[in-house]
């Protein structure tokens, strides 16, 4: 089965995960922006970490078989510095028209914080703006209270909810994504998300439609392949083949469509490492 991974942040990621998702089936993979271990001092440190993603990370997975995009945004944990968060939100453009960016994220809450509010409410507009797809980032700790705000505020504003997915929901916040008109996001790690089992269960409970899972695999105990998984998973429990490729490609193609720039390749070939070391 032919799978798309919405959410990986490769940049953390070694080759030899690029071999195993592609032998796994894995053909393209979006890479929101995200926190890099310790806060940014510098908006150029941004930029350069977004025109890395946008390009170094683009070629060194198409070698590999792998057709990347990546989406750019502040984070919510580096809006606590006003002044600097808002040379990065301003500086978003050039990055926001690159032709492998296909969205706008990830954005959100991590604290549930003002500052983080400020921040997240100025993205939403650039992105509504510019009609991009957004990912929104439902926070790890205090998870309801932040999905709730998340959504008070998408509504408040009057952005596209359609263009929007709500990232991270467990069974505590799935009701209330599922009802907030936006698309609904789940990750699968090892330890502070969902497993497939839990994700495989939350399909039952709620369908598969507007519904996307990722792995967001990064620097933690993470897994690249974790939507292998929850193939597996799946189909051990029942659900029909129609629903898993759904959940692991139709929805991801569906929801990143609405930006003229995705048009994934899906037969790219591996190249020979030896041509690329010359």
């Amino acid at each position: 089965m032919t799978i798309i991974e919405p959410h990986i942040h490769m940049y953390s990621r070694t080759t030899d995960d690029y071999q195993a998702m592609y032998a796994a089936g894995i053909r393209a993979c979006l890479e929101p922006s995200f926190w890099m271990g310790s806060d940014r001092r510098y908006a150029g440190t941004f930029f350069d970490y977004f025109r890395l993603i946008l390009e170094f990370e683009t070629a060194r997975a198409r070698r590999f078989g792998v057709d990347h995009f990546a989406a750019v945004a502040l984070n919510p944990k580096e809006t606590e510095d006003t002044g600097l968060a808002d040379e990065v939100m301003d500086g978003l453009g050039v990055y926001l028209d690159h032709p492998r960016c296909v969205a706008l994220g990830e954005i959100g809450f991590n604290n549930v914080t003002r500052n983080e509010e400020r921040a997240f409410e100025r993205q939403l507009e650039i992105a509504d703006r510019r009609r991009m797809p957004v990912i929104v980032h439902l926070p790890h700790v205090d998870k309801l209270r932040g999905a709730r705000r998340t959504v008070e505020i998408i509504k408040a504003l009057g952005v596209n909810r359609e263009r929007i997915v709500l990232d991270h929901n467990t069974e505590e916040t799935i009701a209330l994504s599922r009802n907030s008109e936006c698309w609904s996001g789940m990750t699968v790690y090892p330890i502070s998300k969902l497993t497939p089992e839990r994700v495989s269960g939350i399909i039952r409970a709620h369908g598969t439609e507007r519904m996307i899972v990722n792995g967001s695999a990064d620097w933690g105990v993470s897994d690249p392949l974790s939507l292998v998984k929850v193939v597996g998973r799946m189909a051990a429990d029942g659900h029909g083949e129609e629903a898993v490729r759904d959940i692991v490609f139709s929805n991801a193609m569906a929801f990143y469509g609405q930006s003229e720039r995705w048009k994934p390749e899906l037969d790219l070939q591996p190249v020979d490492p030896r041509e690329f070391q010359r």
